[in-house]
């Protein structure tokens, strides 16, 4: 086989700020052939289409007619974090390996049922946390997993969007639905991408999670106020005792030099480590103002190459999908991809977490909302039962 025949489910945001480019225009590209897409939201998934010459007879409204009609060897799961669960398992059990954006799911039963089906099906399932290809996480795991910093003891990281990410006012919206960050808080959508780093780097698995979270800019937008968070603060005690606050909103102005600020310091008992994520290009002055270009993560090419780990990440578990299918993955290689740390089991974990400690707070003031401590042991027991075992 020289080619994955893939399926896309989902065409919104995702896909165009980073999949159409793996898809079509990355080094992984011709080993990619797109051969249908699949959208309730028919004009994205018509722009998507005619963009890329996916002809009208390859055009689904549902992931199950797609999957019915359409010869695949995989598919790609662009859904909503909630909604991955579904045609994950339902193309797993068609025999398909399956790719999803960033977090496995945003809930625990939720994940494990999805790992539980890619067992069963004998299929991949991987996760895209592009972060993971970042060179300076890799460096930064390979360095504390060889002993070089000592042991962790306290983590500060922060990732923080522009206003414009959230609010559905912005002409144009960033979200094709006007409720987004109503129904998604930045924990779901920023801290997964944080927490997933610090556990690849430390390698250590969380214990028990508190969260607090702010509602004061959203709920202010007009004519469309937003119900949701506007910053949270994450705090995760691991397993050695040391403690990381993961701190993810989304409001900062709209001047700010880039969509996203973040950084990190991690201080361990034998050094410290800043990793400066938010300084990855150079700094442009032009017509709107200074603006931030970031080829570590997205690199646009002369010849029209798109490169970065946010291609080469998704790109390489295609590479992986392929080699299985062609019977050249080695079986050690196999495991390591269905390890419930690779397929960020954990970090669905800290995700819902977080979010059942801001669901029943400990006190509430003026917008602010301190969430209860809540035991991971207890939590996986309750939402698992004996299946808590396997993590």
């Amino acid at each position: 086989m020289e080619k994955l025949r893939i399926g896309v489910i989902g065409t919104g945001s995702v896909v165009r700020e980073i999949y159409r480019h793996l898809y079509f225009h990355s080094e992984y590209a011709p080993r990619l052939s797109i051969e249908a897409a699949a959208d309730p939201y028919e004009k994205g998934l018509n722009e998507f289409c005619d963009q890329y010459a996916i002809p009208p007879e390859r055009r689904f409204g549902s992931y199950e007619e797609m999957l019915d009609r359409v010869r695949l060897d995989a598919v790609q799961v662009n859904t909503p974090d909630h909604l991955h669960e579904q045609p994950t398992i339902h193309a797993l059990e068609a025999g398909l390996d399956v790719v999803v954006p960033k977090p496995l799911s945003d809930s625990i039963q939720s994940a494990h049922r999805m790992i539980e089906a890619a067992r069963a099906s004998g299929r991949l399932l991987g996760v895209d946390f592009h972060k993971r290809d970042d060179p300076r996480i890799k460096e930064a795991a390979a360095r504390y997993q060889r002993g070089e910093y000592g042991t962790f003891q306290a983590a500060v990281w922060y990732m923080l969007d522009k206003l414009l990410v959230a609010d559905p006012n912005h002409v144009p919206r960033f979200f094709a639905s006007s409720d987004f960050a109503a129904k998604n808080s930045p924990i779901s959508f920023l801290t997964v991408h944080m927490a997933d780093a610090f556990i690849r780097i430390v390698n250590l698995k969380p214990v028990r999670v508190r969260a607090n979270g702010w509602r004061q800019k959203l709920p202010s937008l007009a004519p469309i106020a937003v119900h949701g968070y506007d910053l949270c603060d994450t705090e995760v005690t691991f397993e050695n005792g040391g403690v990381a606050h993961i701190v993810t909103g989304w409001h900062l102005p709209n001047a700010a030099h880039s969509t996203t600020v973040q950084s990190a310091r991690i201080i361990c008992t034998e050094g410290m480590l800043d990793l400066d994520l938010d300084m990855p290009g150079y700094h442009e002055l032009g017509r709107e103002g200074i603006q931030e270009r970031n080829p570590l993560f997205r690199n646009f090419e002369a010849d029209g190459l798109v490169t970065g780990y946010g291609i080469s990440h998704p790109g390489r578990l295609y590479q992986k999908i392929l080699r299985a299918r062609n019977g050249t993955l080695e079986e050690a290689e196999r495991q390591r991809l269905m390890n419930p740390v690779e397929l960020g089991f954990w970090t669905t974990v800290v995700l819902e977490a977080a979010e059942q400690s801001l669901s029943a707070p400990e006190r509430e003031e003026r917008g602010a909302i301190h969430g209860k401590p809540i035991e991971i042991a207890a939590l996986l027991q309750a939402e698992l039962g004996a299946a808590a075992g396997q993590y």
